[in-house]
Formats: C-alpha cells, sequence, structure tokens
C-alpha cells in the first residue's frame, strides 16, 4: 500500500516538474524585456509560479472530477480552472502586454470579477450537500 501511495506521488510531482517546464518556457518572451529591473523580475517570477501552481492544480482536480464525478469535484476543478485564467490574466497585466481590463458599465476591473467567480465556485464546492 506505502509504495502505490509513493507511486502515485513520484507522478504528480513528475507531472508539477513537466508543468512548471511548459509554463516557465511560454513565459520566458514575457520575462525577458524586464531582466533590467529586478524588482519587477520578482513580481513576474511570483505570477509564473502561481501560474504553474494553479495549472498542475486544475489538471489534478478535472483529472479527479472524471474518476469520481461528484458535483463538488466540478466546482472545485471550475474554481482552479478560474484561478488559471485569473493568473494568467495577472501575469499579463504585470509584464505590460494588457491594460487593466476595466469593465465599463460597472467601472469594475475583471480580475476582481474573476476572483469573486472563483470564491463562489470554491465555496459551492466546499458547502455542496450530496
Amino acid at each position: 500500500m506505502q509504495e502505490r501511495i509513493s507511486g502515485f506521488s513520484c507522478r504528480k510531482l513528475k507531472f508539477f516538474g513537466i508543468v512548471c517546464a511548459i509554463v516557465t518556457a511560454v513565459t520566458i518572451p514575457l520575462i525577458y524585456p524586464h531582466l533590467a529591473h529586478p524588482s519587477m523580475v520578482y513580481h513576474i517570477i511570483l505570477h509564473v509560479a502561481s501560474l504553474a501552481i494553479a495549472i498542475f492544480l486544475c489538471f489534478v482536480s478535472v483529472s479527479a472530477y472524471y474518476r469520481g464525478g461528484r458535483t463538488r469535484l466540478l466546482f472545485m476543478a471550475l474554481g482552479f480552472v478560474t484561478l488559471a485564467v485569473l493568473e494568467a490574466l495577472l501575469l499579463l497585466s504585470a509584464t505590460g502586454n494588457l491594460a487593466e481590463p476595466i469593465i465599463p458599465a460597472v467601472n469594475v476591473e475583471l480580475p476582481h470579477v474573476i476572483l469573486l467567480a472563483m470564491i463562489t465556485l470554491f465555496g459551492l464546492g466546499v458547502l455542496k450537500v450530496n
């Protein structure tokens, strides 16, 4: 039983490494112009790390939903998908490739609306009664 658990953890760790490598490779063009500004690089690296973790959790939670098929897992998976979208949006905003997206009708920044949706989905996943 212990070997099965450690093998399962090892596979997830390898998958996490692959996700980190892919996210880092894809975001290098976004980071490269900011290498001369150390404080900006740290801010961007924080968003890259958050994006990698969000994408990993997104894949793990979606696969758990497909294995279990429970509504609670669906809400949690959608919450992690929303987190990945939010982190991608914040990364693009931090690198200057995307202006602050504002919803003009209500004068609210889009990341705040996505954050509210994410918290709602996580709340539904936690509080959902079968």
